[in-house]
């Protein structure tokens, strides 16, 4: 099977939100998740669904990559339930995202137009409440360093921007910084000037960090 690499960055959501929304005595639990996988995307729904078994309908829209997506209206008119969702998921450009949308029927019917609302309304308010994030490829630089250095690479790397950890101190410093992918050379470049080339840098792990928007 062909694997599907992730880009460099790309837009999703928090790791979880969940929220409730009154429409025509219809009561709608808006929930989103942030999924690594199709497959966590259907537990995620399955989950909902056994929780909610019973509820009116359980409808749902999951984006992943750009040509893995899906949707459904769970017993709601053709096209007014799942599609709106998954048509918000698309206007805040998220991918590896699944909303469910339980509805609990009130008495009053909403008709197509309400319902393409409603559950537009209820997708949107599930992103709203988990919170939008750029989750970026990072690399980690180990960067080892003696203590006379210190007042200095504080002072520096403070400046950077920089996604830095909590520095360990033994015989050495050594602080472990994330640089986006591709900028490690720079950094490297910067510590080498800083400290004359008397530190020590070395290559860690790479991995997605989430970064303001």
């Amino acid at each position: 099977m062909k694997r599907t690499m992730k880009p460099d960055s790309y837009l999703t959501i928090a790791p979880y939100g969940e929220t409730e929304i009154i429409i025509q005595k219809s009561r709608f639990i808006c929930r989103a998740k942030h999924v690594a996988t199709e497959a966590e995307a259907v537990q995620f729904v399955q989950d909902v669904s056994k929780k909610h078994w019973d509820a009116t309908h359980n409808c749902y829209a999951y984006h992943i990559t750009e040509t893995t997506q899906k949707s459904s209206d769970d017993g709601e008119p053709a096209g007014t339930a799942g599609r709106p969702i998954l048509e918000v998921i698309h206007a805040k450009q998220c991918l590896y995202t699944a909303v469910v949308v339980t509805r609990y029927f009130g008495g009053i019917k909403l008709g197509a137009g309400g319902l393409v609302r409603a559950y537009s309304q209820g997708a949107a308010a599930a992103i709203e409440a988990a919170g939008l994030v750029k989750r970026m490829m990072h690399q980690q630089v180990v960067i080892t360093f003696d203590y006379s250095f210190m007042g200095k690479m504080e002072h520096e790397l403070h400046r950077t921007g920089y996604l830095l950890e909590t520095p360990s101190f033994a015989d050495k410093v050594s602080w472990a910084v994330w640089t986006p992918l591709g900028e490690e050379q720079k950094l490297i470049e910067q510590v080498t000037n800083w400290t004359h080339g008397q530190a020590v840098l070395s290559l860690g792990e790479a991995e997605y960090k989430d970064v303001p928007l």
